[in-house]
């Protein structure tokens, strides 16, 4: 059995004309694929580090890491992906369920 993946993402619009367009086609596929918002959210705080905080903070659980290339990858997601990427500072790490130091 896979383990599950954790899409981490850190994003700032730098515009907002492609927010109301995003939310639901990417709720949508997001679910299409297995996934599962944990968090989105700007009520966060930085705890280590310098790095100025991003306006959101968005955590999603995938069943696993095919699941979430097919979702990044999906022909649906792409022109939000594009959108988002054109309007926003963003940061996104898929980080695998699994403790390599234990």
């Amino acid at each position: 059995m896979s383990n599950k993946y954790y899409s981490v993402l850190e994003v700032t619009p730098t515009n907002d004309d492609w927010v109301a367009d995003y939310i639901g086609p990417a709720n949508a596929l997001v679910t299409k694929h297995g996934g599962k918002y944990l968090a989105r959210t700007n009520n966060h705080e930085r705890l280590e580090g310098s790095r100025e905080n991003p306006a959101l903070r968005i955590v999603i659980e995938w069943p696993s890491r095919q699941a979430a290339l097919d979702f990044m990858n999906d022909p649906g997601y792409v022109p939000h992906l594009e959108a988002r990427t054109a309007g926003s500072v963003s940061h996104h790490a898929l980080v695998e369920a699994k403790d390599d130091l234990a």
